[in-house]
């Protein structure tokens, strides 16, 4: 299968986004000062046709590169998706053991990404390492080079090139480390278990969904959250992020955390009773325990809001849904083998098709890497379809944004070869 090829700044837009580049950017700069256009009502779930196969694009028409560029004149430089209000932090020490260019899975639709920059790469690396050590006590000695090996500092920059400052690369860098802290030690690797996990998450979810009680019963409760280290990660997280985040963008990260939650105790309840979902089911699980707060948080980073009733439109709410489905099927791609050489049996789509459709594990691996394509397309369509109905300065790089952050997440796990590696199926 031809790869897609790489798109302009990261983008996973696909060509059909030209049709509205010239008219867009008017619309764009007449309201760019705050009012919305009186333009078409956004749509449902209608979407354009998802092409069939993936082929190398021909060079960009000018109205998508000036789209791809955002917006300009008059009244537009805070909606600039690149401009910075820093300059690049100085050089700080390399991330240790940065992992090699890896290798894409074979047929698996992506867009290829430019290396993340690699200064800003370096301060994000130092400075979450020392909030994680010395603000949050994160880990044990014992599981630094897990932490190190994790590069998220790559990860983050490669998914938000647009964050103006190395301070907003750091609000969605902390809630990741937090968020991964929570899934580890509660569910999965260092210590995690099905049994009494929705009782903990309850009160995780407290850090950042906070408990408004009595004087008297407040004090335990704010203790609580300095108990053990993925509370006190959360709630550290949460209180940067408040800084930087408008009300309605934070009241929108906790129900994506909720969402996350929902989803960690399906998968927890599955455990316990060895259930295999059918693949639908999985998927439906997957919706939840998924990666949607990262990208949902795209415009905080970028240092500005989608407002809050462009976002709960229902084709925006499908297209961040998609967005978040895709890229945790590559996650399920990526880490097959590593779950495979776990101890206990893991739940991932491959494994979930070949027990519940009787096909080899071969056949559930390559089925799963159709799944993701199918998904891919679908975000793609909509994502266009939704753009060319609503051509609103902040839709349009809420767009660009959620799927810089799809091609970023897909770059992490090619390249994290400390974490992952592809099965001997080709």
């Amino acid at each position: 299968m031809p790869e897609p090829g790489p798109s302009p700044l990261q983008s996973s837009l696909p060509g059909a986004a030209a049709q509205f580049g010239a008219h867009v950017l008017g619309s764009a700069r007449a309201h760019a000062s705050g009012g919305l256009p009186a333009g078409p009502a956004v749509p449902g779930r209608q979407a354009l046709p998802a092409p069939t196969a993936p082929t190398a694009p021909s060079a960009p028409s000018a109205a998508l590169q000036r789209l791809l560029g955002g917006p300009s004149g008059l009244g537009t430089t805070g909606l600039h998706p690149a401009r910075r209000e820093e300059p690049p932090a100085p050089a700080a020490a390399p991330e240790p053991a940065a992992p090699a260019a890896g290798i894409p899975i074979p047929g698996l639709y992506h867009h290829p990404v430019p290396e993340p920059d690699p200064v800003r790469v370096a301060e994000v690396s130092r400075r979450i390492k020392a909030w994680a050590v010395e603000e949050v006590d994160l880990f044990p000695d014992a599981w630094e080079n897990q932490f190190d090996g994790f590069h998220v500092g790559r990860y983050m920059v490669a998914c938000h090139p647009d964050a103006p400052t190395i301070e907003h690369l750091m609000v969605a860098t902390r809630l990741m480390v937090a968020e991964n802290a929570v899934d580890d030690c509660y569910c999965e690797d260092h210590g995690g278990s099905p049994i009494g996990l929705g009782g903990r998450l309850l009160l995780a979810h407290t850090a950042i969904d906070p408990l408004h009680t009595t004087k008297e019963y407040e004090p335990a409760w704010a203790e609580s959250l300095r108990s053990d280290a993925p509370r006190r990660a959360y709630s550290s997280a949460m209180e940067y992020f408040l800084r930087q985040a408008t009300p309605s963008q934070a009241d929108r990260y906790r129900h994506d955390m909720a969402r996350l939650h929902l989803g960690y105790l399906a998968e927890a309840a599955w455990s316990q009773t060895e259930y295999v979902p059918e693949v639908w089911e999985y998927l439906a699980m997957r919706q939840f325990n998924n990666f949607r707060p990262c990208p949902t948080i795209t415009d905080t980073v970028g240092g500005y809001e989608l407002p809050a009733d462009l976002h709960a439109q229902a084709a925006m709410q499908r297209v961040i849904a998609l967005a978040g489905n895709a890229t945790t099927i590559v996650n399920d791609l990526y880490s097959y083998t590593k779950e495979l050489a776990a101890p206990g049996r893991h739940m991932n789509l491959p494994v979930v098709i070949a027990d519940r459709e009787g096909t080899s594990d071969k056949e559930g691996y390559l089925k799963a890497v159709e799944v993701h394509n199918d998904l891919m397309h679908a975000f793609e369509a909509e994502a266009a379809a939704l753009a060319a109905a609503c051509p609103v300065p902040s839709v349009l790089r809420f767009l660009r944004g959620v799927a810089v952050w799809v091609d970023g997440n897909h770059y992490w796990h090619q390249t994290n070869t400390y974490r992952y590696s592809l099965p001997d199926f080709w």
